[in-house]
This record gives structure tokens, C-alpha cells and sequence, in this order.
């Protein structure tokens, strides 16, 4: 089906609806290193501008609306549609073009902290927000290391369909499990496993992005400066940090130095041909805010394409 996707970044969550079979006809983006990565790889459709300068009208029909919206701005108390706070205000834009182009189906991706905002009350307006402008809505929270991306990344996935559609929507089924028990899934992949082919940054090789911070490894357990196990699926990647991007790079399993930006989106599940745009901070900045694309790519699976799905009635 045809998708609109908003607060596209470097365009983890469009490469994998694209690889589930959906075609991205607009995007939107206000980070110009970020923009240049979508294009190099999926295309030119992606507009770069703050997204409150765009004309909903000039934005094109579509299915599916897709984005992941910052949510440190909200509160109970900011929730109102004359909030001053610009990150809520980002949300909001999602809201007003789901009233205008009223596409069959949406799907939004947010950490798992807005769970638990004011006590759950804030997630519960955002939920309250989307019934009353015509969505059944649901939500999940997932963890990406359940859907082969060798990274405990835990995620809220918000989707829903109009409710004049009268569907079920079904979310996928994880694909793989921490521990073998008979259930036919496959275990958890490994960052050692992950990056076990992929050259040392100071060999020669022929890779882009991959050269890495020598910010100083520390062993102290806070973001960024945790002992890797190679055996086991990396920590989350995050975008956290200064504008120099060192300080929360994750440490390479053999835990003698930190991450290159090429081992640190092989981390997200971006193919090795997957080429970004700018400094390497800018990089690591743009993989720590994407969408692992094998995650999006299970996810997608949500939304029918033809014949594969047929949807059921309520």
C-alpha cells in the first residue's frame, strides 16, 4: 500500500516497510544529514523541512501513515492543542493529518518511558486522542532481539486502522526467543554473532561509515559505558549525548574499544551497503534515532498487501 511517513530520520522505518512490500510515496524530515542518507538509499520523495512549515494539503493520499514522534514535551497538562511545548506540538501535526487524509491505517513507534508518563495518563490521552478522530487503535510493546535484530531494544508500536474498515489487525508473532524451549523460534542473535564478519576498522577494508570514536572506554555501567557480552544481543543503541557523539557509542564485544558507525548499524540491522550521510557524530546520531529495519520489516507485516493477508471482520 501506498505510505506517508513523517519524522523519517535516516529511514530505518521506511526501508523496512519497503522490504515488506509497501512503497513510500512522501516523507518528511528537518535533519539535513539525515535527509541525505534517505535519499542515497530509498529515494527523493523525502521533503526536508520542519514538518509545522509543511501544507497538510500538499502532503499526497495515502494508506498508511507511519512516524515515530518525540514525546519529552508531554504531560497532562501540555496535551491541549494550543500547547507551546514544539515536541508536542510534532505529535500534534501527526494527529491533524490523520483528520485530513483519514488513511485506512496508522502506525507510530515511541520508547517504552511513555508507558509510564505521569503514571500512564499521558499515553492514555495520545490513545484517546486517536479513537476520537475515527481509529481502533492498539499498542505493543516489543523488544527488537524478538525479531532477529541482535540488540535488546524495547519499543512502543501504536497502530491502528479507521474505524469505518471494521478490521482486526494482528500483530506479527516474534520470530525469535532468549532461550531454546521447543517453540520452534530461533534464540536470540548475538552482537559477537553480528559482527563476527565484519573487518577490524583498522584493517584494510573497503566498508563506508566505518571508522569509530576513541572516546575513552570506561566500565562504570551507565549509558554508553557498559562491558559488552559478546554472547548475548547489545544493549540499545541510543542517540544520547553531546554534539561530538562519543560519549554513548556502545562498546565493541571485545570490549577493547568503542563501536565503528558501520558495526553500530549492523547493531540496528542496516545492510552493509546501507550508506550514511555526514560526520561520523552526525552518523552515529542518525543510526541512534532509526528504527532497526529488520524490526520495521516484521512490523509491517501488520498491514495486508494484496492478497497476502486477507483481514478479518470484527
Amino acid at each position: 500500500m501506498k505510505v506517508v511517513s513523517l519524522f523519517s530520520g535516516a529511514g530505518g522505518l521506511d526501508y523496512g516497510f519497503i522490504k515488506s512490500g509497501h512503497e513510500i510515496i512522501w516523507a518528511n524530515d528537518n535533519f539535513d544529514d539525515a535527509v541525505n542518507t534517505y535519499r542515497e538509499n530509498i529515494g527523493n520523495h523525502i521533503v526536508l523541512s520542519d514538518i509545522e512549515n509543511i501544507d497538510v494539503d500538499e502532503i499526497p493520499s495515502h494508506d498508511i501513515l507511519i512516524g515515530g514522534f518525540p514525546c519529552q514535551g508531554f504531560s497532562v497538562a501540555n496535551m491541549g492543542r494550543n500547547s507551546d511545548d514544539s515536541r508536542n506540538k510534532l505529535y500534534l501535526y501527526l494527529l491533524k493529518v490523520l483528520e485530513k487524509h483519514k488513511p485506512k491505517y496508522f502506525l507510530a513507534e515511541n520508547v517504552k518511558g511513555i508507558l509510564s508518563l505521569e503514571k500512564g495518563k499521558v499515553f492514555e490521552v495520545i490513545l484517546n486522542d486517536f479513537d476520537e478522530i475515527g481509529y481502533d487503535v492498539s499498542y505493543k510493546l516489543v523488544n527488537a532481539a524478538d525479531y532477529g535484530v541482535p540488540q535488546k531494544r524495547q519499543r512502543v508500536i501504536i497502530y491502528g486502522s479507521r474505524k469505518d474498515l471494521n478490521v482486526n489487525l494482528n500483530f506479527p508473532k516474534p520470530t525469535h526467543q532468549e532461550t531454546v524451549n521447543g517453540s520452534g523460534l530461533q534464540t536470540w542473535l548475538s552482537i559477537g554473532e553480528a559482527l563476527n564478519n565484519i573487518p577490524d576498522p583498522d584493517s584494510s577494508h573497503n566498508l563506508a561509515n566505518h571508522t569509530y570514536s576513541k572516546f575513552k572506554l570506561k566500565f562504570n555501567g551507565y549509558l554508553g559505558n557498559r562491558r559488552i557480552d559478546p554472547d548475548k544481543p547489545a544493549p540499545t543503541v541510543t542517540a544520547r549525548g553531546d554534539s561530538k557523539g562519543g560519549v554513548v557509542v556502545l562498546h565493541h564485544p571485545n570490549n577493547k574499544r568503542r563501536m565503528s558507525a558501520r558495526e553500530l548499524a549492523t547493531t540496528q540491522s542496516f545492510p552493509l551497503d546501507y550508506i550514511f550521510s555526514g560526520a561520523r557524530s552526525s552518523v552515529y546520531r542518525q543510526i541512534g534515532n532509526a528504527v532497526p529495519p529488520l524490526l520495521s520489516e516484521s512490523i509491517a507485516q501488520i498491514f495486508p498487501i494484496g492478497s497476502r493477508n486477507e483481514l478479518s471482520s470484527n
